[in-house]
This record gives structure tokens, C-alpha cells and sequence, in this order.
């Protein structure tokens, strides 16, 4: 998390990331993040944005190898596999661009970022078997009883799937 104290609180949309905290990796939970960031509306300021890409490198920096040591272990010509490995390369040339002058180049370099770590994300889940509540956006583990979100959603066979709770499911996914 960017830097705290007194002078600064952190906020919830602020991502986690190794030195700065909590280093347990969430994915499901940055990806919300990153989602929040993609989805303002105006620029942000200056030092925001470069907590922004410092959080979103490291994350990155951190995930990738997961990712790669994930697909190591499974067959190399796997749909999937092929795919979180296009995004690593993806991740690894966003990495690689230079800070960009002005606001409005670097908010869209480190927007970059954040739609890596969003694909990122998505190729861990895929690799692990994890899954997320469409509900309540918390992990389904192991042992917890869920429902395919295609049965009993309210368009009758979404076009995508997912799962839920079954806890969750009278309360239905919630607009974004």
C-alpha cells in the first residue's frame, strides 16, 4: 500500500503490494482494485498516479512468475496456458515503457498496467481453479458449497458464467 501515517490514510481502492504491508497475494482482490482505477473519470493527480505504478509493478513483478510456474506444470500447447503466457510478455512490455510526459500519457501507461494486472489476475484464477463470488467478490474455497451462476440467473443461461454462494444467491449479482 502507498505510503501511511498521519498525514494520509490509506483508502480501500489502493492497492496491497510486497513492502508496503500485506504481501499475501489476493488476486481477486486487486483485480476489484484495478477495476475501480480503470473506471474513473477524471485524472488523477500526479503523486497518486505514481503510487498507482509503483503498487501495480510490483504486483506485477510479483505475479508473473506465479504464473509462469503455474503453466510450467501444466501442458504447453493448453488453451490457457498459452494465453496467461501471451499476458505475461504483455506485462513484461508494459514494464518496460517509460514514464510518459504530461497527465494524460501517463494515465493511460499506468491504466496499462492496471489492465495487466486485471488480465493477470483472471489467468491465476484460471491456472489455480480459483473462483470468486459474482455476489459478494470473496474467494470460494474449498469445501464450500456454490451455485453455477448460468442456472438460476435472471437472463436464463447468462452468456458468462460463474459462481456464487450459495448463501449469496438470493441476493443476485450486483450491478457495476
Amino acid at each position: 500500500m502507498p505510503a501511511t501515517g498521519p498525514e494520509r490514510r490509506p483508502q480501500p481502492h489502493e492497492c496491497r503490494t510486497a513492502g508496503h504491508g500485506d504481501t499475501r497475494a489476493e488476486p481477486h482482490r486487486d483485480a476489484r482494485r484495478c477495476g475501480w482505477f480503470l473506471d474513473q473519470r477524471t485524472l488523477p493527480r500526479h503523486e497518486v498516479l505514481k503510487l498507482w505504478s509503483d503498487d501495480l509493478t510490483a504486483f506485477i513483478q510479483r505475479l508473473m512468475p506465479e504464473i509462469e510456474a503455474l503453466a510450467a506444470g501444466l501442458p504447453p500447447s493448453d488453451v490457457p496456458v498459452r494465453v496467461a503466457t501471451v499476458d505475461v510478455g504483455e506485462a513484461r512490455r508494459r514494464l518496460r515503457e517509460p514514464d510518459v510526459a504530461g497527465p494524460n500519457g501517463e494515465t493511460e501507461r499506468v491504466k496499462g498496467l492496471a489492465r495487466s494486472v486485471v488480465a493477470l489476475c483472471d489467468h491465476h484464477g484460471a491456472l489455480t481453479g480459483a473462483s470468486t463470488c459474482l455476489a459478494c467478490d470473496k474467494r470460494i474455497h474449498d469445501g464450500e458449497t456454490w451455485l453455477s451462476y448460468d442456472k438460476f440467473s435472471p437472463s436464463g443461461g447468462a452468456v458468462q458464467s460463474g459462481r456464487m454462494h450459495t448463501a449469496c444467491a438470493s441476493t443476485g449479482r450486483p450491478r457495476r
